[in-house]
């Protein structure tokens, strides 16, 4: 086989993998490798679980496809488990991440139409990513992503992430026109940029002193990555808007918008859709996530064994002079370095069998599925330290 009729839009590995169990992936020479990456924080309850497996076996034998214009049972079930476990009151499922935060800024726009705004604007952060359509490039940083697409829609403030200084330097010059905030609770791209404590809880109360949504893309970080079901959940605050995808799926694309029931209200009939969006394969598959999450007590597990991952690599590392800082929360954990190092997650795959992930040109990126367990913590903190050393 071969690549050449496909568009050049990714560099990937010359790593092709035949299936997966768990935390492994087996590639086309019978190689076995640990993995570090769970297909960019995707595959959080592992590869190949029985329970997923069979009830996508079931599901295709008995409807896929029916579209919105019909009822449909598993999408009403997902959406009720989602609601209940966030604190928020309606959810709108499509099938990406992108579309997802499409769906937010749509909500954005309508919120500032009902206020009387002629141009709202968002508040969005520096060296955050949302997606790579036009209106996620546009409320994303980094000229790489945006590169050659200029114009792009929207009206869009860029802030500091985590930097309480600027918004109140926008809010007195825009504070008008400002109808929403979207960010990131980790800004994961960007090499797990945490905020600093109280940043969320400080920013929701000024959302609601001054009658903005706050919409937060938990994208990378919800269902389970940092310890909790999401990541807002930490400081203790429910936002306006939440956009989910990646593990909600295992695998099979999905995402979902969740919103309090005041901002449900800005969608009427015919306001927005989409045609494969929350189909029965898809919503079975995320209800079936959510059950093995909570039989298995990976949330748990997760935050148990992301301490123990973090606190290990900042002692075998603790040495290292190309180790700026090791950072994370759960199972999300970066590792930055001085300068960019090449062909780093090449050498991890084939020098010590771990598949990982550099971001920005030089942060290691860990997202392990939730399933880890203690050797393979070790595992990672062994092969890591040997790669960086």
């Amino acid at each position: 086989m071969t690549a050449a009729c496909l568009m050049s839009t990714y560099q990937p590995l010359a790593l092709s993998f035949t299936r997966g169990l768990g935390t492994r992936l087996w590639d086309q020479q019978g190689l076995e490798y640990l993995d570090a990456v769970a297909g960019v924080a995707v595959t959080n309850v592992g590869h190949s679980h029985p329970k997923l497996v069979s009830a996508i076996s079931e599901q295709a034998g008995l409807l896929l496809h029916t579209s919105n214009l019909y009822s449909i049972d598993w999408q009403q079930r997902l959406a009720l488990r989602l609601t209940q476990l966030s604190g928020l009151d309606r959810a709108f499922f499509n099938n990406s991440g992108a579309e997802a935060n499409e769906t937010a800024l749509k909500l954005a726009r309508l919120h500032g139409w009902k206020k009387g705004i002629e141009q709202p604007l968002v508040v969005v952060m520096e060296n955050a990513f949302h997606g790579r359509t036009l209106g996620t490039m546009a409320a994303s940083d980094g000229p790489s992503v945006r590169l050659g697409f200029q114009r792009l829609p929207g009206d869009f403030i860029k802030v500091g992430f985590g930097d309480l200084h600027a918004l109140d330097a926008i809010t007195a010059q825009w504070g008008t026109r400002i109808a929403a905030v979207l960010l990131e609770p980790i800004q994961g791209e960007s090499g797990v940029l945490i905020a600093p404590p109280g940043y969320l809880k400080t920013l929701r109360d000024h959302c609601t002193r001054h009658g903005w949504l706050m919409m937060l893309d938990e994208i990378q970080t919800g269902i389970g990555r940092t310890g909790t079901w999401f990541a807002f959940e930490h400081e203790g605050i429910v936002p306006d808007v939440m956009t989910l995808a990646k593990g909600l799926g295992n695998g099979v694309p999905i995402g979902a918008c969740l919103v309090k029931a005041s901002v449900a209200q800005l969608f009427t009939p015919g306001s927005h859709g989409s045609t494969f969006g929350g189909n029965p394969l898809a919503c079975r598959v995320g209800c079936t996530v959510l059950d093995i999450i909570e039989e298995q007590g990976l949330l748990h597990n997760a935050a148990r064994q992301g301490g123990h991952l973090l606190a290990r690599l900042r002692m075998e590392l603790d040495e290292c002079a190309q180790v700026v800082a090791i950072r994370g929360k759960g199972l999300m954990i970066g590792i930055e370095l001085a300068i960019p190092y090449r062909d780093l997650a090449r050498r991890a795959a084939h020098e010590h069998g771990l598949l990982i992930n550099v971001t920005r040109g030089k942060i290691i990126r860990l997202l392990p599925p939730l399933t880890l367990d203690g050797k393979e913590v070790e595992m990672i903190v062994r092969a890591i330290t040997r790669l960086l050393n």
